[in-house]
C-alpha cells in the first residue's frame, strides 16, 4: 500500500514536470478602452488606430472595451489586458493594483493642456451652485464613475468635501453613470445636475451634428474645477520589454512630421480626442495623488478623525517632497 502510494507520488511528480512552468504568451496585444457611449461607437473611432498599431509592430492588437474603469483595472491585475488609457485616477488605481506604470499622455486637441471638471444644470431651469448646493433632498444628481477624475474625485475634492457635504444625503437620488449619459440626462431633464468634464462637451462639439448642438445648447456650467492634467496611458510593468520599446517608437512617431502620412494619422488621432501622445512617467500622477490626499484630510479634519488627519497630512507631504523633486 505504501509502495503503491510512493509510485502514485512520483509519476505526479513526472507529469508536473513535464507540464509547462506558465502559459503561453498570448500571440496578440490588448488594448483596453472605456466604451464611454457604445462599444460600436468607440470601435469606429478606435479602429483605425488599432489597425495602424498593428501593422507597425507586426502582430495583432486587440481592444478590451470595458463599461467602467474597475472592469479595465481588474483585467490588466489579471494580464488580460497590456496597456490601456485611463483616467488620472483610474490610472493611479491601475499603477497600484495592476502592477502597471505610465509610459504616455493624451494631449488636449485645443491645444489648451489640460480639462476641468464642471456641474451642468438645463439651461433655463434657474438652478444655480448655491441652489444645488442648499442640500434640500430635491434633486436627482449624477455623479460620474466612481474611478472618474472629474466625474467623482474632483467635484468631491473641491467642491463636496471642503463644504462638509454628502452627496447622499444632500440630494434626492446620486446616480452612478459615465459623462455622456449624464450630459443627456440633464439635457433632457432627467436630472437636476451632474458632473461632467469640459474634454467630453469638447468630444461632443466635435461631432457637429444636430443632436450635438442641442445637447450642448440645453445644458450650462454652474461651476468648475481647477485644471486636471491630461490623460495617462500605462501598460503592465512585466510586459515584454522589447514590445514595449515598439509600442512607444510608434505611439511617440504617430501623427508627428508634415508628411501625407503624418497629416492622415493625425486624422486618426482626432478621432480619439488627442494629438500626438507625448511621454510621461508616473509623476505625471503627482496632481491627482495630491488631490485625493487632500480629499481625504479635508474629510478627516471633518469628522475629527486625529489618525486619519495624520496620515492625511503625511500623504500630503510625500506628494510635495516629490513636486519639488522635479522641480528644475
Amino acid at each position: 500500500m505504501i509502495r503503491r502510494a510512493v509510485l502514485t507520488v512520483l509519476a505526479l511528480a513526472v507529469l508536473s514536470g513535464c507540464a509547462p512552468a506558465k502559459p503561453p504568451e498570448r500571440p496578440e496585444i490588448v488594448f483596453s478602452i472605456l466604451s464611454a457611449e457604445s462599444q460600436a461607437s468607440s470601435e469606429a473611432d478606435w479602429q483605425p488606430f488599432l489597425d495602424d498599431m498593428a501593422k507597425a509592430l507586426g502582430r495583432p492588437v486587440k481592444a478590451y472595451y470595458g463599461s467602467n474603469y474597475t472592469a479595465l483595472i481588474e483585467a490588466m491585475r489579471f494580464k488580460q489586458t497590456d496597456l490601456g488609457w485611463f483616467t488620472n485616477q483610474s490610472g493611479l488605481e491601475a499603477v497600484r493594483r495592476a502592477n502597471a506604470e505610465v509610459f504616455a499622455r493624451s494631449v488636449n486637441p485645443s491645444g489648451v493642456d489640460g480639462y476641468e471638471a464642471v456641474i451642468l444644470v438645463k439651461s433655463g431651469s434657474g438652478l444655480t451652485l448655491d441652489k444645488v448646493l442648499a442640500c434640500d433632498r430635491s434633486l436627482d444628481f449624477g455623479m460620474g464613475d466612481p474611478k472618474s477624475t472629474s466625474g467623482t474625485l474632483a467635484p468631491m475634492t473641491y467642491l463636496f468635501a471642503p463644504r462638509k457635504i454628502d452627496p447622499a444625503n444632500c440630494f434626492k437620488t446620486v446616480r452612478s453613470a459615465n459623462h455622456e449619459t449624464n450630459l443627456f440626462s440633464v439635457a433632457g431633464g432627467l436630472l437636476g445636475a451632474a458632473t461632467n468634464n469640459t474634454a467630453s462637451m469638447d468630444r461632443l462639439k466635435l461631432l457637429d451634428t444636430d443632436m450635438a448642438r442641442r445637447t450642448l445648447a440645453n445644458v450650462e456650467i454652474i461651476w468648475r474645477s481647477p485644471r486636471i492634467p491630461e490623460d495617462p496611458l500605462v501598460w503592465r510593468k512585466d510586459f515584454d520589454p522589447a514590445l514595449r520599446q515598439k509600442i512607444a517608437a510608434f505611439m511617440f512617431g504617430y501623427g508627428v512630421g508634415d508628411t501625407p502620412e503624418a497629416a492622415r494619422q493625425r486624422k486618426v488621432l482626432e478621432r480619439i480626442q488627442t494629438l500626438p501622445f507625448k511621454p510621461a512617467n508616473d509623476s505625471h500622477l503627482i496632481p491627482v495623488r495630491e488631490m485625493e490626499a487632500t480629499g481625504q484630510l479635508i474629510a478627516a479634519r471633518n469628522s475629527g478623525d486625529a489618525a486619519a488627519v495624520a496620515k492625511a497630512e503625511a500623504a500630503l507631504a510625500e506628494v510635495a517632497k516629490e513636486r519639488a523633486a522635479l522641480q528644475p
